[in-house]
Order: structure tokens, then C-alpha cells, then sequence
């Protein structure tokens, strides 16, 4: 096997190797996937201040994200379908992320369950998203079970109320496990790796649903209750009635608007995160790192602003940073890994982002992330805030 260098090695692999309904599913957006491309290509055209002659030894990623230590700004993003990428796939990534020492997120949306996740990882602690479904009792069931599982933060989805409209999952029928269909199983044939693992795993369905909820036992009644359960009536008030029920650090994911950060900081939350999801819901949103600077310029003193969306390098990492995020989030950089090898293909993927972190921070003359600022890039190359003071 050639060598792994990049992400976009570990993307190939993966797209080898997984089957491609799953594949689709994880690296695409919906409609024209305008949004989805405009995350990477805006970061890209984000350019470095080079500096020379400075001390670059003694360098430190380390900082914080909600209070919790982190050896890089970086967290692992909640993916659904995780355990669709490769065999007990949550397991393997939240063991990945308790290596290198940073947060791993459990979606709502799992395979894996909760339970899963925390004996997988010998009750280290971990971070769960939730989805708000109108079933309140299970909401409430399952943020009872994160309390259970020791998880240290919650996350909040706010821009799943509906969903957006994903060409290649309709096209390809996406459903877990796959449907036996001739063109899957054809495709089936050609990932046998993929096969084996899914055939010495029980993990096949969404582990923190199937079980849970009353007449949800098998795929069927599984796929008729999540048509009916994303709440589209989701509220401040629920993000209200969710931090009191939670009482621990609560994350909110998918805010792209200077006003909804300012709901955001008026909830009480510890956190947001500016998210466009990955570009899969709203086609001609923002990109995340564009929409950064506003949100962080109006409130980023009353709250930790963190973001997530087209992150596939380190350097991706340091751009963000610099531009006033606290933390960042990789989901498909992740998922790649995962696809290509497993738990030792996102521990590479997290190595590949470290280390051009690492590296890309002391070409630009700064030794520790907690100094890094926007002094670091060339003017007129990066978006800048434009939003009145709070």
C-alpha cells in the first residue's frame, strides 16, 4: 500500500472499501451541493503570514474546549451511520479520540449505543449529540442514559428540525443495514472486507433507538418512526427545558446567523457551534468559516465559538483558529479514516491533522494555539466580521 500522507489518501481508501450507499452518504451534500464544496474551497483560499528566523521549539497544541483539556483544538464531530463505515465504527473512533487525548461525539444517530460507546472505552468520558425528537420521554430517556454513561457534554442539533433533500441517499435507497437490492448486493460483492466485519458485529441497526422506544424492534417500524419523530416545532424553549433536564456543559451545533448567536449566548449555553451540517441541509447556505468572524466578532466574549465543516487538514485547523474558534470539529476527515482501515485509519487521520497543525503554526512564527490570531494570515485573504456589538 502506498503511503498515507493526507486525507484526501485516506478518502480514496475508504471509497474503495465501503460500500456505496454508505460512502455517498458520508461525503456529499444535498441539492447542488453548493454548500458542501463552498466549506473546503473557502478555507483554501485563506493564505499564511510565513515567518522566519523565531524560535520554534517548545511548541504546544494543547488547549481546552468547554473547560475539558484537549491536545488539539480539535473534537471528533457526531456522524449518523458511523457503524455503517466500518464495523462498530463509533467504538473504534471514540477509542481513536481517547489516544490522542480529545472529545469524541456519539450521534444521536448511531449505530452504536450509548452503553456501546462507554463500555467500548472503559467509561471514558465522551460527548453525546442529541437530536429533538416530540417523543419528549425519550429525550428524556436518552439524556438520562448520556448522564448514565459519564458523557461530559451535550450537543444539541439545532438545523435538523427537517430534512434536507440528499440526491445520492435517494438514489441509492440508504437504509441500515443496507436493503438487499441486486445493484447492493452487487456492490456488496465488491467490498468483501466490509462484509466480514459487518458478519462478526450485532451492531447493525441504530443502537440508541431499536429497544428503546416502544414498537420500534426491527428496520421497519425503526424507518416509520424517524419519518415522524424530527420535531420541526424545536424552540429556545426547548433548548431551555433540555439544559435543565442535562445540568451539564451544553454544546449548541448548526447556528450560521449573528442573531441565533445571540439566542445561543441568552440560552446559557457553554457553547456554539457555527455549522452549516456539513452542507447536507440548506444548499446555498454560507460556508461555516465564512459565517466564523461575524459570529465570533458579536458574542465571542459572552461564549466558546467553536465550528465544523470542509476541516480536512491541520492547517484547516490553524485557519480556523486564527479566525476566532476555540475548538473545531472533524466528521467526513474522520469518517474516511474509519472507512479506509478502521480504528487505526482515524488514529492516522488524527496524526496527519496534528502534525500539519503543528508544523503549519511554527512556519507562521507562533509556538502555542492559545496565542494563535488572525496576525497569522495575509490580509485580504480570509473573511472578516462585520456585526454590530452586542
Amino acid at each position: 500500500m502506498p503511503a498515507i500522507t493526507n486525507i484526501e489518501d485516506l478518502r480514496v481508501l475508504a471509497k474503495r472499501r465501503v460500500p456505496r450507499m454508505f460512502y455517498d452518504y458520508a461525503d456529499s451534500g444535498s441539492w447542488t451541493e453548493s454548500t458542501y464544496r463552498a466549506n473546503e474551497d473557502d478555507f483554501n483560499r485563506i493564505l499564511f503570514r510565513q515567518r522566519v528566523a523565531v524560535n520554534m521549539e517548545g511548541r504546544s497544541t494543547r488547549t481546552t474546549m468547554v473547560g475539558q483539556p484537549t491536545n488539539m483544538p480539535v473534537a471528533i464531530a457526531p456522524t449518523g451511520l458511523t457503524g455503517m463505515q466500518h464495523a462498530d465504527g463509533e467504538i473504534l473512533a471514540a477509542r481513536a479520540a481517547k489516544a490522542f487525548g480529545i472529545p469524541f461525539t456519539l450521534s444521536t444517530m448511531s449505530i452504536c449505543s450509548i452503553e456501546d460507546v462507554a463500555k467500548g472505552t472503559d467509561n471514558h468520558p465522551f460527548w453525546f449529540q442529541l437530536y429533538v425528537m416530540r417523543d419528549r420521554g425519550f429525550i428524556e430517556r436518552l439524556i438520562d442514559r448520556a448522564k448514565a454513561a459519564n458523557c461530559s457534554a451535550l450537543v444539541v442539533t439545532l438545523d435538523l428540525q427537517i430534512l434536507g433533500q440528499r440526491h445520492k441517499d435517494i438514489k441509492n435507497g440508504l437504509s441500515a443495514p443496507p436493503k438487499l437490492t441486486v445493484a447492493n448486493m452487487l456492490n456488496l460483492m465488491t467490498k468483501p472486507q466490509w462484509c466480514l466485519g459487518m458478519l462478526g458485529t450485532p451492531r447493525r441497526q441504530f443502537g440508541n433507538i431499536v429497544g428503546h422506544v416502544k414498537g420500534v424492534e426491527n428496520m421497519g417500524s425503526l424507518s416509520e418512526w424517524t419519518a415522524k419523530q424530527f420535531d420541526p416545532r424545536l424552540s429556545w424553549a426547548d433548548v431551555e427545558w433540555i439544559k435543565q433536564r442535562w445540568g451539564g456543559k451544553l454544546i449548541l451545533k448548526g447556528i450560521q446567523d449573528v442573531e441565533d448567536a445571540r439566542l445561543a449566548v441568552d440560552s446559557g449555553a457553554d457553547a456554539l457551534i457555527v455549522s452549516n451540517h456539513g452542507g447536507r441541509q440548506l444548499d446555498g447556505a454560507p460556508s461555516s468559516i465564512s459565517a466564523l468572524p461575524e459570529i465570533v466578532e458579536a458574542v465571542g466574549r459572552r461564549i466558546e465559538v467553536h465550528m465544523d465543516g470542509g476541516i480536512r487538514s491541520g492547517q484547516h485547523v490553524l485557519k480556523a483558529v486564527a479566525l476566532g474558534a476555540r475548538g473545531t470539529y472533524i466528521g467526513r476527515a474522520m469518517l474516511y479514516g474509519l472507512g479506509a482501515m478502521g480504528q487505526a485509519g482515524v488514529e492516522k487521520a488524527l496524526e496527519i491533522i496534528r502534525n500539519e497543525l503543528d508544523l503549519s503554526m511554527a512556519f507562521c512564527g507562533r509556538t502555542d494555539i492559545t496565542q494563535v490570531d488572525k496576525s497569522i494570515l495575509l490580509p485580504g485573504t480570509y473573511p472578516t466580521g462585520r456585526a454590530a456589538g452586542y
